[in-house]
């Protein structure tokens, strides 16, 4: 019996559930919702708590993460961060350590989050860098959109407020304000506040 077959079955025995349990790796200190699928390569490390009623995996690692109810993270990485409720993470998504992920958000595809906070409903769909951002509620983020907050010597901050239209290929040279309301178009470079 390998050391993760005991934890395993607590797991069962409490309403998790298991597609292949032989493939679902959990630390003794994870704690797990009732109604929660594992999908096969899940790997739950550190003081991760995952809520009831979430579908977590193919091939996902969790550190030290807290997971609301009615999450799917697939196939992504994150590490010391929150995820509300009804969030949608992945696929090959990578959540780096102090995110916060609000309720309804999405995290799609190669989205790398870093040191950020994205607000309710926002949606953040695929091929896009935030690092030290804060998000507002309901913005859309346009594909190979980024947050270049680093200038070599120091890094900074990015704000967005709610309902904020982000064209693709946006580049925010940080540290810029877009306005509630605000909408970029596709291929802009904006290293000055936006109202």
């Amino acid at each position: 019996m390998d050391e993760f077959a005991a934890k395993r079955q607590a797991l069962l025995e409490s309403g998790v559930r298991m597609m292949d349990p032989g493939a679902v790796y959990v630390e003794a200190g994870v704690t797990v919702g009732a109604g929660t699928l594992l999908l096969p390569g899940t790997i739950l490390r550190g003081n991760t708590m995952v809520g009831e009623n979430c579908e977590i995996g193919p091939n996902t690692m969790l550190v030290n993460c807290t997971v609301g109810a009615g999450v799917t993270v697939n196939s992504s990485q994150c590490f010391d961060s929150t995820i509300e409720d009804g969030a949608e993470v992945g696929p090959f998504a990578y959540i780096r350590p102090n995110c916060h992920v609000s309720p309804r958000v999405k995290v799609g595809d190669f989205v790398e989050l870093k040191n950020s906070k994205l607000d309710d409903g926002t949606k953040v769909s695929h091929l896009t860098y935030v690092g030290d951002s804060d998000i507002g509620k309901r913005v859309n983020f346009g594909c190979g959109t980024v947050t270049t907050n680093y200038n070599g010597l120091k890094k900074y901050r990015c704000t967005v407020g709610d309902d904020v239209f982000l064209g693709c290929n946006t580049n925010l040279i940080a540290p810029v304000t877009i306005g509630d309301g605000a909408y970029t178009a596709a291929g802009s470079t904006v290293d000055k506040d936006v109202p």
